[in-house]
């Protein structure tokens, strides 16, 4: 490429593309193709009217340029005001909601096309929108902060693949009461009939002119930030500080390197939540925001939280950089934002500095036994970590080949660290699986080998999964009484145990304590709970009597895991017990459907009830339900 085919000039871009695009053609591509193109028009006569031009529009994407910032952010808030508008008129299912990022930088101009890292990072920036949202850089928020009246929320510094610095980004609110300033249509010469649909839109348009005028016009500009009252709150805030930690985004190239991003999330909700004096979100709900644009006062409010902890780490070759923020959720503010280049040796010591950082925040003092409790890894060599993480990452799979290739890499890793006693807990979990999954040793002999394996992890250093893992082996022998002691103390040294520990409770027959201790796993879990919770906790209801709770819970492990083989059979034994034969039935069709070669014989030899007669009721209403 030469000089003369190409030139550099600063412009603002705007980047926009749609949410959900893959859904929305897997379900109907004739419709989604026909409301893309009808979308695509509206934001092209917007572009135009704001003096920007189309540079782009592969797929479901649109790029654009301005001479203006202000011309850019005028026109995509226009755009997403024109397309909510349009998309009220839609089922919800097949709404199309666009997100935009803009950016102002220095771009290549070749041609009618431009790209460089100005491009780059306006297209991150809309990765970053929610749907039907807009973030903008730092470069194109100092042009536009006082020269229009909308308001902006700070989101912090975020790596950006491929681009060396960090960039600050904002969110440009749209008022859900705003109106787009023009809904232009060009009357068709000769036509004297109007569509239900061009009729509704023209409603639309008359209902919120006046709205805009207030928005853009008449209402007074203010910087303050909008407070998000506690009382708004999905779920009540907890009477000590409370906080989310959300999944820590991978900016490494390789996009394996998610398990160490995950690893190092978990590792800080883990060390966090030992501690008695703050209230932390579980890993389980904390991690349905993987890969989201988020509102931090969203989360807060759906998590019962005050805080948001958030960030992003970056691997290469031995260095890495992680970088943390805490947000107040209730305002929105930033409590501080930190950045780590080190080396990658220095991982352990990194996770402790940014827990310590929140601590600090957060005024929360430790006690010299919980300082050590915090900081126990149960792993000091750095490659036998990543080989862990890896297999736990395996584990959460849940089959038999994953099972066994976590087992190599917990073997590897302790040909690295030998006294690790996260390894022997984790090997101890190995051995649990083993027991459901059936390799060539018997059924006796996993529970023995995972016992002394989680026996040993405690040993090196009282590891609280080893304890947690000890319960569930123990449980699978019919020891119930040390099940439940087991599970009591993982349960009092991790909040993360509180499953396993009410699943023992469970077994033992102490179904009104159980639920108590489900509860609280709940509370830790607002938005998806573990499945074996939720599982366990239907199941607890059933064996007192109360089915309808029992089918309540059950459904609601069934919405998000249709295929869950457990869910399914114990609704069928709920319906029966209820005497609500056809649904029993249905539901036991559900069941072989699962499993073709489901076996009754089989079944009875899974399930463990310290009371035999807990497990005949459950068995005789299967065979009521026609499961043989």
């Amino acid at each position: 490429m030469t000089a003369e085919k190409f030139k550099r000039k600063l412009t603002a871009i705007l980047s926009a593309d749609v949410k959900g695009y893959s859904r929305l053609m897997g379900e109907d591509e004739e419709a989604t193709l026909r409301t893309l193109q009808e979308y695509k028009e509206v934001m092209a006569s917007s572009i135009q009217h704001h003096r920007g031009r189309i540079v782009g529009t592969a797929g479901d994407s649109v790029l654009a340029e301005f001479a203006s910032v202000v011309d850019a952010v005028q026109c995509a808030v226009e755009i997403q005001q024109v397309l909510r508008a349009k998309n009220a008129l839609l089922s919800e299912d097949r709404r199309m909601d666009f997100r935009i990022g803009i950016n102002l930088g220095d771009v290549i101009e070749e041609g009618d096309t431009i790209y460089g890292d100005g491009v780059n990072i306006a297209a991150r920036l809309e990765g970053m929108a929610e749907a039907g949202g807009i973030c903008i850089s730092e470069s194109a928020y100092q042009q536009i902060k006082n020269k229009l009246p909308l308001r902006y929320d700070y989101l912090g510094e975020h790596e950006v693949k491929n681009i060396a610095e960090p960039v600050r980004v904002y969110r440009a609110q749209v008022e859900p009461e705003a109106a787009p300033a023009q809904m232009r249509r060009e009357k068709k010469p000769g036509r004297k009939s109007f569509s239900r649909t061009t009729l509704g839109i023209g409603v639309i348009v008359v209902g919120v002119v006046t709205l805009v005028l207030w928005q853009f016009v008449l209402r007074p500009s203010s910087s303050k930030i909008e407070v998000a009252s506690k009382e708004k709150t999905a779920l009540p805030l907890p009477d000590k500080p409370s906080l989310v930690v959300l999944p820590f985004a991978n900016m490494s190239e390789d996009a394996k390197q998610d398990y160490f991003a995950d690893g190092l999330t978990e590792e800080i909700i883990n060390a966090l939540s030992r501690l008695p004096q703050i209230f932390v979100i579980a890993r389980n709900s904390s991690f349905t925001y993987k890969g989201k644009a988020v509102d931090v006062k969203q989360v807060g409010r759906e998590m019962g939280v005050q805080y948001v902890v958030e960030g992003s780490v970056r691997r290469e070759a031995n260095r890495i950089r992680i970088t943390a923020q805490l947000i107040d959720s209730t305002t929105g503010r930033h409590v501080f934002s930190e950045r780590y280049d080190r080396e990658l040796k220095d991982i352990f010591a990194t996770q402790d500095d940014i827990a310590i950082k929140i601590l600090t925040a957060l005024r929360v003092a430790l006690k010299d036994e919980e300082s050590a409790r915090w900081q126990a890894k149960g792993v000091s060599n750095v490659e036998a970590y990543f080989k862990l993480l890896e297999a736990r990452e395996l584990q959460e799979k849940v089959n038999k080949e994953s099972n066994d290739r976590a087992r190599r890499l917990i073997e590897e890793a302790l040909a690295l660290d030998p006294g690790s006693s996260a390894a022997y807990a984790l090997l101890a979990y190995v051995h649990f699986w083993d027991y459901y999954f059936g390799p060539p040793k018997s059924p006796e002999d996993s529970i023995q080998q995972g016992i002394a394996m989680a026996q040993k992890a405690i040993a090196l250093d009282n590891n609280p999964r080893a304890h947690n893992f000890l319960a569930m082996l123990y449980v699978n022998k019919e020891d119930y009484d040390k099940a439940v002691e087991e599970g009591e103390l993982a349960a009092s040294m991790e909040p993360a145990a509180l499953t396993s520990y009410g699943s023992t409770l469970m077994h033992a027959g102490r179904y009104n304590e159980a639920i108590a201790v489900f509860q609280k796993v709940l509370r830790l879990n607002p938005v998806k709970p573990p499945s074996m919770c939720l599982a366990n906790l239907a199941r607890s209801y059933r064996m007192i009597g109360k089915y309808e709770e029992s089918v309540r819970f059950y459904k609601r492990l069934l919405q998000d895991q249709p295929n869950h083989s457990t869910g399914n059979t114990g609704l069928t034994a709920t319906y029966s017990m209820m005497g609500r034969v056809e649904e029993a039935q249905a539901q036991a069709a559900e069941v072989l459907r699962l499993n073709p070669k489901f076996s009754m014989e089989r079944y009875a030899k899974t399930i463990h009830y310290k009371n035999p007669g807990d497990a005949e009721r459950d068995i005789d209403a299967l065979r009521k339900a026609g499961l043989k």
